[in-house]
């Protein structure tokens, strides 16, 4: 009788781990934040992991996935003009903290005045969805009657690689953003032939999954800098420095 009532606590006691278990992933799912990213790129799984990483350490438990369809994201980053009726979370800003500005760069010695001086020269611009890495840019040289040719547009793989097309004398000008590239500009001899106005280039937008476990993330994700962890904010363009809340400040300076 008592060997009977033994196997019956040792049956419980598993019963109760084994429930305990599952009740644990459960309870840990719950809790995880599915966040998509859609790099204007390839982008190398230490990005994800250094990222993914520094969220956990911050309250937000995160489960990162790049070019995901999931239903259940929560946060997604895109690379962008928003559309309408969007409203993003989180906007990406440069350097300074400002929304970001398209430009054109030219080498000072070049004396070049304005745009119409572009017209059949060899331009570097930057390959991907970016609207500042090439739309932008190549619709005010268009503005300006400025047409190139395909030939005439050097496709870089990131805003580094134009100016250094540029610096190299291979192109006459480089699309940039103003922000990242005005530390560049006196050492190099560089100047900015046109900036366009501040916009939205690139956001975390809030999707079907979101909860309030995702607000953490969105706090961390506003605290952390490229200057913290580079390796990491190698998921998004090259002008991104961080993260600000959608504010109205960045809405009036969208619009204008």
């Amino acid at each position: 009788m008592g060997f009977e009532l033994q196997r019956v606590i040792v049956a419980g006691l598993l019963a109760g781990a084994t429930l305990g278990l599952f009740g644990g992933v459960a309870y840990s799912g719950e809790r995880t934040v599915l966040i998509g990213i859609e790099p204007d790129g390839r982008v190398s799984e230490v990005a994800r992991r250094r990222l993914e990483g520094y969220l956990n350490t911050q309250g937000c438990t995160a489960d990162i996935r790049f070019n995901s369809n999931d239903p259940a994201r929560a946060l997604v980053f895109r690379v962008g003009i928003p559309g309408a009726g969007e409203s993003p979370a989180l906007v990406a800003v440069n350097s300074a903290g400002d929304l970001p500005q398209p430009a054109w760069i030219t080498r000072r010695s070049a004396g070049v005045r304005g745009l119409a001086e572009l017209e059949d020269r060899d331009l570097a611009t930057v390959a991907g969805q970016d609207p500042l890495g090439a739309e932008l840019p190549v619709e005010a040289l268009r503005k300006e009657g400025v047409s190139p040719d395909p030939g005439q547009l050097y496709e870089a793989g990131d805003y580094s690689s134009a100016l250094g097309l540029l610096l190299h004398n291979n192109t006459h000008a480089a699309v940039s953003e103003l922000g990242f590239v005005e530390p560049f500009l006196d050492k190099n001899g560089l100047v900015v032939t046109w900036s366009g106005p501040p916009l939205i280039a690139a956001a975390w937008y809030r999707h079907a999954g979101w909860r309030e476990a995702a607000a953490n993330c969105e706090q961390a994700l506003v605290r952390r800098q490229r200057e913290d962890d580079r390796q990491a904010f190698a998921a998004f363009p090259e002008w991104v420095a961080g993260f600000a809340r959608h504010d109205s400040q960045h809405s009036e300076d969208s619009s204008q």
